[in-house]
């Protein structure tokens, strides 16, 4: 799994943890395996603890196929790359 640090005035909701900023810099990674198990960790700083971020587990991203090359039956043609003579030749820079 991975895990994301969102910055952003944070306002309530279900918050588990709270860390300082000092606290976040020397156990980021404790912090990250706690997000990790599903505990959200807000980030405060200053001496108001001012929540300014916070640390939630990501689902990870599913693979997803490219397009019309993962549809059924569809298939390259053998002369794809070949270009004709005179598009060749433009592209080359050698038109008439």
């Amino acid at each position: 799994m991975l895990a994301i640090i969102f910055l952003a005035a944070f306002k309530g909701g279900d918050v588990m943890t709270e860390a300082t900023m000092f606290e976040a810099k020397t156990q980021l990674s404790n912090l990250v395996k706690r997000a990790l198990r599903g505990e959200k960790i807000v980030l405060t700083t200053g001496r108001k603890k001012t929540p300014v971020a916070m640390i939630v587990a990501l689902k990870p991203a599913k693979k997803r196929p490219l397009g019309m090359f993962y549809q059924p039956g569809f298939k390259i043609p053998v002369d794809f790359d070949e270009l004709p003579e005179d598009e060749l030749k433009a592209w080359n820079g050698e038109c008439e």
